[in-house]
């Protein structure tokens, strides 16, 4: 089986001092040729897709309210934009940005995806992220302020309501948004000059969606995109998450620690599938790792950094150091437990990604586990995932 890899992009890095690495670039950071040269690598390493972090807030070393740290990066460029400017520039790798649930309509993100996969001619995904952080609260005003939570890092969060509320949320925007990208049939738009008729009106409908969080009528201002519906997306770290994952999403991220690990994940993600009642496609199940490469010293590397930030990495997922082909042989170990791929967080940009494409790629390549050539322009396609029919055109049917 071959593995699917992905590449999670943010800022310098998943280090927090990844900007002071050697080979850094922070003064490029806001630039959109930092971002284009790093997905043109991305691409020519083969990998499947790119997510790019966002957030409605500035980045922090808390994960329930804002630090007063200056040596770490703060700021970002919006992630939809970034992937719709290197979308030109690139012609198979998927883009897939993070657009938040909590504070954002789900017509505008709807049109905003939708809007990159035309421009991508069919390589547009979209990670939804709930945004539960009070300052993200405080930005649009429109919600009390959401109670205290305890976002330990260990694997047994205790849900409150408000968080249970966030990603009943989530699964909603998420609903509409699919809906509206079937509001146009294929074959809505006629541009018959002779007849002056533009639009079929008949085949574009209203999704008369009404729930506890939207009211949208539709349709969607931009017409049905060429994967009919773009990649969706998901992290997940436990039951709650992984049942959204079932009921939303085509790709769910998950954090195992070892190969164990993984196995005992995917069986609850499978769990979380016949929980829900998912029918196929099944959810494709990538599993995230910090990684930091090199031929000799990756740990001493990552040491470095740690004594620069005044403290150890820590992350939701696992961190390796080694040599590229150590990591090759880490994840098709991990592969036996039931994942279909990787998505990996450089520790420092570009050092690592290239390190991904330049040596785990190759090393993956002789061992028979990765691509030698993209075979298909579409991002569903490449996951084997079929491009389903308008739901609307198939009532029509009816």
């Amino acid at each position: 089986m071959t593995l699917h890899l992905a590449v999670a992009l943010d800022g310098a890095g998943w280090h927090p001092a990844a900007w002071r690495a050697e080979g850094a670039r922070p003064d490029r950071l806001f630039t959109p040729g930092y971002w284009a040269e790093l997905v043109t690598e991305a691409e020519r390493g083969l990998l499947d897709f790119v997510t790019f972090e966002d957030a409605l807030g500035l980045q922090s070393s808390h994960l329930n309210e804002p630090d007063g740290r200056l040596d770490q990066v703060r700021g970002r460029l919006d992630a939809v934009l970034i992937a719709s400017r290197v979308a030109p520039l690139t012609s198979r790798i998927g883009l897939v940005p993070t657009a938040g649930t909590t504070h954002t309509e789900p017509f505008h993100v709807a049109i905003g995806i939708a809007s990159l996969d035309h421009i991508s001619h069919g390589r547009a995904g979209w990670r939804p992220q709930i945004s539960g952080r009070p300052d993200h609260v405080a930005h649009f005003g429109r919600r009390s302020p959401f109670p205290p939570q305890d976002y330990s890092r260990d694997r047994d969060p205790v849900f409150g309501k408000h968080v249970l509320d966030l990603f009943a949320e989530a699964a909603d925007a998420v609903e509409v948004v699919r809906r509206l990208w079937d509001s146009w049939e294929d074959d809505a738009e006629i541009r018959d000059v002779a007849t002056g008729r533009f639009i079929d009106r008949d085949k574009l409908h209203y999704i008369d969606f009404h729930g506890e969080w939207f009211s949208v009528k539709g349709p969607s201002i931009t017409p049905r995109s060429p994967q009919g519906q773009p990649l969706v997306t998901s992290l997940a770290h436990d039951t709650l998450p992984y049942e959204f994952a079932a009921r939303s999403s085509d790709v769910v991220y998950v954090t195992p620690r070892d190969r164990e690990d993984a196995a005992a994940i995917v069986g609850s993600v499978r769990a979380a599938e016949a929980a829900v009642g998912r029918t196929e496609p099944p959810l494709r199940i990538f599993a995230d790792l910090v990684v930091f490469l090199d031929a000799h010293d990756a740990g001493g590397r990552k040491a470095r950094l740690d004594d620069l930030d005044g403290a150890e990495l820590e992350s939701d997922a696992h961190v390796f150091t080694g040599t590229p082909e150590e990591l090759a042989g880490l994840l098709l170990e991990w592969r036996e437990a039931g994942l279909e791929g990787f998505r990996l967080r450089p520790g420092v940009l570009p050092h690592d990604l290239a390190a991904i494409t330049r040596g785990l790629v190759p090393a993956l390549q002789s061992a028979g586990a990765f691509r030698t050539a993209y075979d298909t322009v579409n991002l569903r396609g490449r996951l084997g995932l079929a491009r389903p029919a308008s739901r609307y055109a198939a009532l029509d049917l009816a």
